[in-house]
């Protein structure tokens, strides 16, 4: 996501040229990285189920590879994609949110329309406010403690690998067509934390500890703007 044409080595995020050489078709080499000395990045010759299996891992050259490495601003539409994962992440986020009101709420079947439209009007409002608030402490957060840059392109590239990094969001359909205990929610919800701590340390290039404090205290806040919109709910 950088904006010159430079990609990265995943081993040690060191800006390399050129990723390989290609002799003929199928005929590659792949480059080495004059900062460590070693592959710059093996994933090019793996199937697209190892890079998703080293993601799930959390091994920070996988998440390299794909912030990196895997597109460039030359072929993809970098803010036609966020508005598409930015879409897809608040639809998951309302559904979370849902399930865990339905659970102080009567059945939706028992309810009158007005108040289903009540009850969907503040799962909206809990999805709006607790994912600004998130993303806005995940930018000041970075900006005063990971140094990262503040201008508009950094923070379009942050917001977007914040929802990329938040994949794991997407065990929640599996919730919609199985019976799940609500507490699944919340194991869900810190692989999504360890998989943003992983992803901001990978483009801040810092501290481990740093990122994670970042990345909780921006889900400690949408959690707790989330139990506050549902007590006044209850009330």
């Amino acid at each position: 996501m950088e904006k010159n044409s430079d990609f990265r080595c995943v081993e040690c995020s060191f800006p390399i040229k050129s990723l390989y050489i290609q002799y003929s078709p199928g005929n590659i080499r792949l480059m080495k990285c004059g900062n460590c000395k070693k592959v710059a990045d093996e994933y090019i010759e793996c199937e697209v189920m190892i890079i998703l299996i080293d993601l799930i891992l959390h091994k920070p050259k996988a998440y390299r590879h794909l912030f990196y490495n895997m597109f460039t601003r030359d072929n993809l539409d970098f803010e036609c994609l966020m508005w598409k994962l930015l879409l897809g992440f608040l639809m998951l986020d309302s559904y979370r949110i849902w399930v865990l009101n339905a659970n102080d709420s009567e059945s939706i079947s028992l309810m009158s329309f007005a108040a289903v439209l009540r009850f969907s009007g503040k799962v909206l409002i809990d999805v709006v406010l607790g994912n600004f608030l998130f993303m806005s402490v995940v930018l000041i957060g970075s900006a005063k403690f990971l140094n990262t840059s503040v201008g508009v392109l950094e923070c379009k590239d942050t917001v977007l690998i914040m929802l990329v990094s938040s994949y794991f969001k997407i065990f929640l359909i599996a919730m919609m067509v199985w019976e799940f205990p609500s507490s699944m929610i919340i194991m869900i919800d810190m692989f999504v934390l360890s998989s943003n701590t992983v992803a901001l340390k990978v483009i801040a290039n810092s501290a481990t500890i740093r990122c994670f404090g970042v990345c909780f205290t921006a889900h400690a806040v949408k959690f707790f703007v989330s139990e506050w919109l549902r007590t006044l709910h209850l009330s």
